[in-house]
């Protein structure tokens, strides 16, 4: 199936035409992208005391403090912020200056109320899912939303927004926000577990996709399945400790730039590595991050971390190393560039808590894939599949409790396949090899990513070679014979249906899919009860597989 996809659009991909190769430095190939994006509530029910005007002076400050730096940011308002004069007269001044200004997709009461129906929260803003987010309204109701959203808007800056944005939008939004109103740009929460009560898991890890028509969360492989409108992930995770925090399905902490956290965005320390990080590894096709916070968490708790980031942006745009836009000039720019979402990747070479790990995270319209450094070797910590034609069950119901769940298709996954005893992923067992730096290449046009793991002893090394359609292993130099070998917490819901020695089969959500092998040999080990899944073992010291759809 996915073949045939393939064939069929390969005619409109357009293919970079330079090659580059660093371990480390600056890559003029691969663009450092910046959105300043702050999102704005008019009113904030979980506080005691009211705080609309403390929620207003709170985007005042971050506009003064973009304003001081010269730097344009995108503004996304919820609808009852939308209605309040205050915020439409500073807001013209900062378009005026060259900022965006758009939606931010979070229902409220008054937004409800002007489309003609019944508000079903506890507050003028709720904040569970079922009354919050567009998942909780059939499709006509999600119409509706938008019409009466779009119209006030234009009413009030003269043209319809370019850019909707939200912790999640469905597919069904999104494409009516697209057919009818030709917005260009969305952007989206980053993956967590749990988190403010939904998850969003196993997705295009970080930058942009395009997402499936029939499911707003997973990446399209064709531009027919596909909606043309890039979606940005949020929030600048930590690539490292964001996918561990917590693990085994319980609800996430946050590993992430947002300014407010002061482990992560509001360290100065952190910011500067996140920052040298961003800016200094060899990362595959560009690399994205959006900075900011909503108003919500007050100027009192944001603006150490806030004001340390927009000066360290200052200083590394002005260096060229960085570009800060708009989230509709990126848009643009995506759009321009790629017609199928890209493959990417995001590199961490330095560990903060000086555990000395290293992560690499390969993103392709196909799938995603994690590799992990640690003390005891390496290891794929993740991989899922992404399938256009699996239907959110969100598309055609709402959801109807206060929480939601999205999930693409996994063959490895190191969160909730694991506890904190017992960590899972598809290891690299190599007896008397011990391995040093990864060193990173990008090679053909920007489409692979290749990883050369070399023995400290200089006898050996291994080349990964990842591209958005498969997998390639190869040990060169003398070693003993090693494999790659999964093992899970014993007794997880596993989603594997057969295990033959050239494929696996599984199912997930009604769909098939699968991992098979061009070079190396499948071992069933599920009757183990420690937890050991499968084995590969290598042909000519070379594996070689690909993610499937069947």
């Amino acid at each position: 199936m996915r073949l045939l996809k393939f064939i069929k659009s390969i005619s409109l991909i357009l293919l970079a035409s330079a090659a580059f190769s660093c371990k480390s430095g600056k890559v003029t190939e691969s663009p450092r992208i910046v959105n300043i994006i702050n999102f704005i509530r008019y009113t904030e029910p979980r506080s005691a005391k009211p705080l609309e005007d403390v929620l207003y002076q709170t985007v005042v400050s971050q506009a003064e403090d973009l304003r001081s730096k010269n730097l344009i940011g995108t503004y996304l308002l919820q609808y009852d912020a939308l209605i309040y004069p205050p915020y439409q007269e500073l807001l013209k001044e900062e378009k005026a200056r060259g900022c965006e200004i758009g939606a931010w997709w979070e229902s409220t009461q008054p937004h409800v109320e002007a489309a003609g129906m019944t508000w079903r929260g506890r507050f003028p803003w709720d904040w569970h899912a079922h009354v919050d987010f567009s998942v909780g309204y059939n499709q006509a109701e999600r119409e509706k939303l938008v019409d009466v959203y779009m119209e006030k808007f234009k009413e009030i800056f003269g043209e319809y927004p370019k850019s909707v944005g939200s912790w999640f939008i469905d597919s069904g939004t999104l494409e009516y926000l697209y057919e009818k109103y030709s917005i260009e740009a969305s952007c989206m929460c980053k993956d967590q577990v749990g988190t403010d009560g939904y998850t969003l898991w196993g997705g295009y890890w970080n930058g942009a996709f395009y997402p499936s028509r029939v499911n707003g969360y997973m990446p399209a492989q064709t531009v027919e399945g596909e909606i043309p409108v890039p979606v940005f992930r949020m929030l600048g995770s930590d690539p490292i400790y964001q996918y561990e925090a917590t693990v085994g399905g319980g609800v996430q902490s946050v590993e992430s730039l947002e300014p407010v956290y002061e482990g992560g965005g509001g360290n100065p320390d952190w910011i500067d590595w996140f920052f040298r990080m961003f800016t200094k590894e060899p990362h595959m096709g560009y690399n994205y991050v959006q900075v900011g916070q909503e108003n919500s968490f007050t100027w009192r708790q944001m603006a150490k971390g806030f004001v340390a980031q927009t000066a360290r942006l200052k200083d590394l745009a002005e260096k060229g190393d960085v570009r800060i836009e708009t989230l509709l000039q990126t848009a643009r720019w995506f759009k321009d560039k790629y017609p199928v979402t890209p493959p990417t990747t995001v590199i961490t070479t330095e560990d903060t808590r000086g555990n000395g790990l290293k992560t690499l995270w390969f993103n392709s319209r196909n799938y995603r894939a994690n590799l992990l450094w640690n003390s005891e070797g390496l290891k794929f910590r993740d991989i899922h599949v992404f399938d256009e034609d699996l239907r959110s069950e969100y598309r055609d119901h709402p959801d109807t409790l206060p929480v939601f769940r999205y999930e693409t298709l996994p063959i490895v996954d190191g969160c909730l396949w694991s506890s904190y005893e017992n960590m899972a992923g598809l290891r690299f067992v190599a007896p008397g090899f011990v391995g040093t730096d990864p060193e990173f290449t990008v090679l053909d046009g920007g489409n692979l990513q290749r990883i050369i793991w070399p023995a400290a002893d200089g006898k050996a090394k291994f080349i990964i070679e990842l591209t958005e359609n498969d997998v390639k292993i190869n040990l060169k130099g003398k070693t003993e014979p090693w494999c790659l070998e999964l093992s899970t917490l014993p007794g997880v819901d596993l989603p594997f249906k057969d295990i033959t020695p050239s494929a696996i089969t599984a199912s997930m959500f009604g769909r098939k899919y699968g991992m098979t092998l061009s070079k190396g040999t499948f071992e069933d080990l599920r009757e183990s009860a420690d937890g050991k899944v499968f084995r590969i073992l290598p042909e000519a010291e070379a594996i070689v597989f690909t993610l499937d759809l069947l």
